[in-house]
Order: structure tokens, then sequence, then C-alpha cells
């Protein structure tokens, strides 16, 4: 029979007789008639406190083992604890099982504070610690809600492939996926030309790792209506900043017959939902970091919540931003692909709210935006948050075949690798959209953790792959 977890136990708040609990010690002290150990299961922030003493047993052998990190079986009565103490309820110890030790000397988890960057040489042990463990939890509740909030709203959960032959984004920063031996130079198979002939490789073509779902996803929404995918994606950019990882995790829905206000629309009331659940059923998890991690979270995410997101337009934000252009490193005037720091001063210091960002320069825009009759302008916007810059990216997709045909081959897009794509332009084309909010950036958002490579268990970035 499966132990009681020590969430359920607290949670009950009832005494209870002959129960067993399992889990890892944190820390233990002694006194003169008994001794006393914090358990942690994982299953809360909580620990449960348990009482060891001579009149349930002799437990002598077993004490001098019950270290921090010690595994251990605990079977005994759940009673209402002393007056004034932390926890309402507490376990008298009446059997206990050691099963595994943990030398104190060598765990490299102690109870003291220890750096970030510390923890992430051992992140196979960081989630034992409050902090960790706490955004795993959150990071399960989350990725929840998602499915939740998208089954609530009429959308199909697909699953879009991981390895493809085209690039979404047209940036070329992708990593290659091959059978071939790459290390072996002569053994390779040739072109005329003596490049690599991938058609015999694996898949007879050049493949890679996909940077998004969305084309695919395009493809599904025009015969299903509302989709959604919710997968790992990969980017080969060599950036070392506090938000981009090369591996990490996407949302991403796609619409037929939504137009770009559509799109706005759900993205605010998508961010808008997870967040209040969030809020909701991790209100323990959130406090420790709100007490911690950020002591202005819980400020933030009622207002990333509760407030009417501000929409503007690329050129009113130029208007706003260039006489502010002494505080920004990198200078804005029109056509600028705005930065971080632009996008924070919108929601921290101008507006002191979510800005959703619309009608971006066609020259800083992704090829299958639509695009504005203006000419200089596509339907793109920008979901833009306090302390992250932007939290979501997405457009009202191109579906005029003669236009994307023209703006492929501004981009220099070879159309016969897309041929399938342009078929959606060519048989029932309809106006569509969608947009894509990365996962961490997310997690970053809801727990005030500064750096991505803390809001994930594994993180991968340049010159890292450990574990």
């Amino acid at each position: 029979m499966p132990p009681l977890t020590v969430k359920t136990l607290l949670a009950g708040g009832s005494e209870l007789k002959d129960i067993t609990v399992k889990g890892w010690i944190r820390t233990r002290r002694d006194s003169k008639s008994c001794s006393f150990a914090e358990l942690n299961d994982g299953s809360a922030r909580e620990n449960l406190q348990l009482i060891f003493s001579a009149e349930n047993g002799d437990f002598s052998a077993l004490l001098p083992g019950l270290l921090t990190g010690a595994a251990v079986a605990v079977t005994g009565d759940l009673v209402a604890a002393p007056e004034g103490a932390r926890q309402k309820l507490e376990l008298r110890v009446k059997k206990a099982e050691l099963y595994g030790e943990c030398d104190p000397d060598k765990y490299p988890i102690q109870k003291k504070k220890t750096s970030d960057e510390f923890l992430r040489t051992v992140a196979h042990l960081r989630p034992r610690t409050n902090k960790y463990a706490a955004m795993l939890r959150i990071r399960s509740e989350l990725s929840f809600a998602i499915h939740n909030y998208f089954r609530n709203n009429g959308f199909f959960y697909v699953h879009t492939p991981i390895i493809t032959g085209s690039d979404c984004e047209g940036a070329g920063q992708m990593f290659s996926v091959s059978s071939l031996d790459l290390s072996n130079s002569a053994a390779l198979p040739k072109t005329d030309n003596n490049a690599i002939d991938f058609s015999k490789d694996f898949f007879g073509k050049k493949t890679y790792l996909t940077v998004s779902g969305q084309l695919e996803g395009e493809t599904l929404a025009l015969a299903l209506g509302k989709i959604y995918t919710f997968g790992p994606t990969f980017r080969a950019e060599n950036s070392n900043t506090y938000r981009h990882c090369a591996e990490f995790w996407m949302i991403e829905p796609e619409m037929a017959f939504y137009e770009l206000d559509d799109d706005m629309a759900l993205a605010e009331d998508f961010v808008k939902s997870i967040t209040r659940h969030t809020l909701e059923h991790c209100a323990e998890d959130i406090e420790l970091f709100a007490r911690f991690v950020d002591p202005a979270l819980m400020e933030t995410l009622r207002n990333v919540a509760d407030s009417a997101y501000e929409r503007l337009a690329y050129g009113d934000a130029v208007k706003i931003l260039e006489p502010n252009n002494s505080k920004f490193e990198v200078k804005v005037s029109w056509g600028v692909d705005l930065a971080s720091e632009h996008e924070r001063f919108l929601t921290e210091n101008y507006f002191k709210k979510p800005v959703i960002l619309y009608n971006k320069p066609k020259d800083a825009a992704a090829f299958y935006m639509k695009l504005n009759d203006d000419g200089r302008t596509v339907r793109g916007m920008d979901l833009l948050v306090q302390r992250i810059g932007e939290l979501i990216g997405g457009s009202e997709r191109e579906n005029r075949l003669d236009v994307l045909e023209k703006k492929m081959a501004d981009f220099k897009i070879n159309p016969e690798s897309y041929w399938w794509y342009l078929d959606l332009r060519r048989f029932g084309s309809v106006p569509h959209s969608g947009f894509g909010l990365g996962f961490e950036r997310m997690m970053m958002l809801v727990t005030g953790i500064s750096n991505i490579r803390d809001v994930t268990a594994y993180p991968r970035v340049p010159g890292w792959a450990e574990f």
C-alpha cells in the first residue's frame, strides 16, 4: 500500500493511529528525553515533525543515521502538537526503517543558504531544496492549468514533429539531426561539388530539431478550427542571457478565422487565467518565492491577473520611448526591434501593467506575419509583462498566396521546401492567427526567479548539457 503523503496528513488535520510516512530527513535535533526530526516527501513545502521518544521504542541504533538527506519510513500516531507549535500535528514514531544513509560531510545540500550557481552543478539533487521543490510543484500545476484552459475553450491538443525539415523562424539557428558519422569525413557520402549528400541520410534530406510547431500547427488548425501544441523546442542560438535556453517548452495555439484583435484577446485572457489558477492552487509555494526571492511578486501577479492590458501600436511605442533614449543602451527609432530594456520600460515605468505591442515593422518580423495595407508593418503582436519583457509572440498569419510567396522571396526562402505550407493558401485559405508562449518565461513570471536556468530541472544552455 502506498504511504500517506505529508501534504495529505497536514491538510486533513485529524489525529490518526498507526500510519506510515516515507521521505527524507531535512533536520534533526536531540533533547534529553527525545529526538525531533523534520521529514519531507516532496508533496508539500511543509515538513512533518517526527518525535522519537524512549517511551515508544528504542531508537538508539537508528538515530545516528537520521541525518540530513537520509531516506526513512516511519510508522506511528499522528497527534495534536503542543499549543503554540508551528504545526498543528506531529508524528509520534513507534517504528522506523532507514532506507538510505546520507553522509553529511559529502552531501551538497545543506540547511545553510546555497547559491543558484552552485545548485546548477548538482541539478540532480537541487529538487530536494525548498526553492526548487516549490518551483517544480508550480511547474506541474501550471502545466495542468494550460491544458485545462484550452480544453475548456474548445481547443484540440495536437502533437507536432520534433524532427523537422523546415525552419519556422527563418533564422537558421537550428540543431541538425543526422544518422551520418559526421566525425569521419572520408566515410561521408558526397555530392558532385564535394558537399555532404544528405539524400543518403536517414530521412533523405537535411533535418533539424524544431524551433516551433507553428507551421505544422497551422495545417491542423485549418482542419480542426482551434488547436494547441505544448512541447519542447530547440534553438541553436549562442545566447547567454537570463531569459534564453537552447531547449525550452512552448505553448502554441493556432486558430482558424481569428484575426489580430482576436489573437490579442485570447493571449490576454490566457495569461490572466493561468496566472489566477496558479495563485489559487499554489499559494503556499508562491508565498515562499514572495518571501525569499521577489518581495514584489504578489503585487506583480495580481497586476497581471486583474489589469486591463494596454494595447499599443509599435509607432506609438516609439513615440513614448524616443524621448527616453538616454536611459537605454540600444537607442530607439522607427524600425528598431525593441529589446528587453524597452519592453520593461513600457510595462514597469510607463504603463505599470502588461502591454500588447502590435503592428510591428515588417523588416523586424517573421515571413509568415500578415502584411498590413501600409506596406511597412505586419499584423504581429508581442505580449509584454513586468520583469520579463516579451512573454508571448504572435500574429495573424499571411493567408494570401501571392503576398506570402513575395515575402518568402524577400527572405530568400526556397518555396519548394514549403510547398505544403503554401498549399494552405491554395485550398480553402482563411484568415487565421496564433501565438507562442515560452513556458519557462511564464515560470519566471509566476515564481519571481530571475534566471531561466532555474525554472527547469535540467537547463540546456551554450556550453552546458550535464545530466
